[in-house]
C-alpha cells in the first residue's frame, strides 16, 4: 500500500493533555493498521510556545524522534533540553511532556505501542 501526502489524515488537537496552544498530527497509520498492537504513529508539530501536557502511560509505552527544532522535555518530573536528532522514550508507567521552547517548529515521530 502506497499512501501519497494528500491522503494522510491530519489532525489538529487543541490544549493535548492539557498542553498549551495546538498540537498538529499527520496520521501516519490509522487504528486498523496497528492489529491491536498500538495506537499511534504520527509526524507530530508544535509552533513556538505550543506543548503536550504532562501525562503517564499505563498499559502503553511512546517513542518521540525530533527531526526538527528544540524544546524542552519533562521525563518524569525532570526537565530536559531536546533538539533534532534527539530520541525521547516512555516506558509503561513513566510521565512525560514536551514544549517548543525554540523559535521554529518543533516537528517530531511518535509512535504509541501497547505492552
Amino acid at each position: 500500500m502506497l499512501k501519497h501526502n494528500n491522503e494522510l489524515r491530519r489532525e489538529p488537537i487543541e490544549s493535548l493533555r492539557g498542553g498549551k496552544g495546538v498540537t498538529e498530527f499527520t496520521h501516519l497509520l490509522e487504528k486498523e493498521q496497528f492489529h491491536d498492537k498500538g495506537r499511534l504513529f504520527a509526524h507530530a508539530r508544535l509552533v513556538p510556545g505550543a506543548s503536550i501536557g504532562y501525562h503517564k502511560h499505563e498499559g502503553d509505552f511512546e517513542t518521540y524522534y525530533v527531526f526538527k527544532g528544540e524544546g524542552t522535555l519533562n521525563d518524569n518530573g525532570k526537565e530536559r533540553p531536546v533538539k533534532a536528532g534527539d530520541l525521547v522514550f516512555t516506558n509503561v508507567g513513566e510521565s512525560h511532556s514536551i514544549e517548543n521552547t525554540g523559535t521554529e517548529d518543533l516537528e517530531l515521530i511518535a509512535l504509541i505501542l501497547f505492552e
